[in-house]
C-alpha cells in the first residue's frame, strides 16, 4: 500500500527559513525550533490531556489530537518549524511489542528482547505505512491546519536507539544489556538493526508522502556506544537511511526534503556524521560550535546546541548565552535549537525569550555584516 503524493494540495508555505538554512541557502535571520517543543512544559498540553482523559499513546494515535498538540507551541511562540506530535517507540509497537508511557513509571514494555530467539516474536513483515497510518493522517491534517505558517518536521528514532529500548526497556537501564547484545550476539544484532532500518526507511518515506517537509532521525542513545561500537553498529545504518531515503525521493518522485541527524554524545564521530549523507547535523550541548564548524568545513548545516538547562536561567543570562551561541555558530548554514529536548518543568516564558532572542540578535548580526 502506498500513500498518495498530495503535497500540491497543501497551502503555500509562508516561512521557508528553516528549509533554506537546511539546504545551505542564505537566510536573513537564524531559524529556530526546539526538540520536544510540544509537550508537558506547556500548560495547554496538561489542560488538553486532563480535559480529554486520554493516555499519551491515545493522543499520538488520534490524528486530530496529535495535530492540535503539534500546533500548541506554534500558536504560543514565533517558531520557524512544527514537529509532529508522536514518539519514536511507535515502530517497536507495530513490530509487536506492547509499549505504554505512564506518569511515574515512564516507558513500560509488555516484553523485552532477552535473547535472539525473542526476535521471532517480532512482526518482521509488518507494513509500517499501513500500521502507522495514524501518523501519516496526523501529518497531512497538520500541514493543512498550519496554513503554510511554518514547515512541518517528521521524525523517527534511529536503529540503535530503538534496539536499546527494545532490549533495555529505557534509555538509562541499570545493566547494559543492549550493548552486551552487540558483543555477544553480533550477527543477531545486525539482523535486528537491518530490520529496524528497513522499517524506518518505509516509515519516513511515508511521512514525506503524507506531507512532512523535513525529517529528523533521533539517535539519542548513540553516545553510550563509544567509537568502536558506534562505527560498527550505528553509523552504517544511519548512513543507509539517508542514502535510501534520497534514493526513494528520486525514484518515487517525492518532494525532496532535508534530512537531519541527531546522534547525542558522539563527539568521537562528528566528522563522520558530517559526511554521512544528512543535510543537517544536530549537536548536543557539550559540543564546541567552532570546533564542529571547522570539522564540517561548510559541507552541512549545523543545528543546536543550547544547554536545555539554560532555559532555567534569568532572562539576561539566557539572552547572553544565545548571543554567544550565535557568534560561535555564525548566522548562515545554522538552525538554532537546544542540545536535547525541553525539560518538563521549564517556564514557557523562557522559551519565548530564547526564540525571540535568536531572531533579534541574528538579524542584528546579519545587518552589521
Amino acid at each position: 500500500m502506498s500513500a498518495p503524493i498530495i503535497s500540491e494540495t497543501f497551502p503555500p508555505l509562508k516561512n521557508d527559513l528553516i528549509l533554506r538554512a537546511a539546504w545551505g541557502q542564505k537566510t536573513e535571520r537564524v531559524p529556530v525550533w526546539l526538540m520536544r517543543q510540544a509537550g508537558r512544559y506547556l500548560p495547554e498540553y496538561g489542560e488538553f490531556k486532563e480535559k480529554n482523559k486520554v493516555s499519551f499513546f491515545e493522543m499520538v494515535k488520534t490524528p486530530s489530537m496529535a495535530c492540535e498538540i503539534t500546533l500548541q507551541p506554534i500558536k504560543r511562540f514565533d517558531l520557524d518549524a512544527a514537529i509532529i506530535f508522536s514518539d519514536i517507540l511507535v515502530i517497536p509497537q507495530v513490530l509487536g511489542m506492547g509499549v505504554e508511557i505512564t506518569e511515574g513509571k515512564g516507558v513500560v514494555f509488555d516484553f523485552l528482547l532477552e535473547t535472539p530467539d525473542d526476535m521471532k516474536k517480532l512482526y518482521a513483515d509488518t507494513d509500517v505505512y499501513r500500521e502507522l497510518n495514524y501518523v501519516m493522517e496526523a501529518i497531512t491534517l497538520t500541514r493543512h491546519q498550519l496554513q503554510g505558517k511554518v514547515p512541518l518536521f517528521g521524525f523517527s528514532g534511529a536503529p540503535w536507539t530503538l534496539m536499546k529500548y527494545m532490549i533495555d526497556g529505557s534509555a538509562s537501564a541499570p545493566l547494559p544489556k543492549a550493548r552486551k547484545w552487540l558483543v555477544t550476539y553480533p550477527e543477531a544484532s545486525h539482523q535486528l538493526l537491518k530490520l529496524l532500518t528497513d522499517k524506518i526507511v518505509d516509515y519516513l518515506s511515508g511521512q514525506i508522502k503524507a506531507g512532512a517537509q523535513i525529517l529528523q532521525v533521533f539517535d539519542s542513545c548513540a553516545g553510550e556506544l563509544g567509537p568502536n561500537l558506534f562505527h560498527k553498529f550505528a553509523l552504517p545504518y544511519l548512513k543507509d537511511i539517508a542514502y535510501r531515503l534520497k534514493e526513494q525521493m528520486s525514484l518515487q518522485k517525492l518532494e525532496c526534503v532535508p534530512l537531519v541527524v541527531f546522534a547525542k554524545d558522539t563527539h568521537f564521530a562528528t566528522e563522520e556524521l558530517t559526511n554521512s549523507g544528512y543535510d543537517v547535523v544536530s549537536l548536543d550541548w557539550t559540543q564546541k560550535p567552532t570546533h564542529v564548524r571547522n570539522l564540517a568545513g561548510g559541507k552541512v548545516t549545523l543545528q543546536g546546541n543550547l544547554d536545555p538547562c539554560m532555559l532555567y536561567a534569568q532572562k539576561d543570562e539566557l539572552i547572553k548565552e544565545v548571543q554567544n551561541m550565535l557568534k560561535k555558530f555564525g548566522t548562515q548554514r545554522y538552525i538554532a535549537n537546544l542540545g536535547h529536548g525541553v525539560h518538563k518543568d521549564v517556564d514557557p516564558e523562557n522559551v519565548k525569550v530564547f526564540v525571540d532572542a535568536v531572531h533579534k540578535y541574528s538579524e542584528e548580526i546579519n545587518e552589521s555584516m
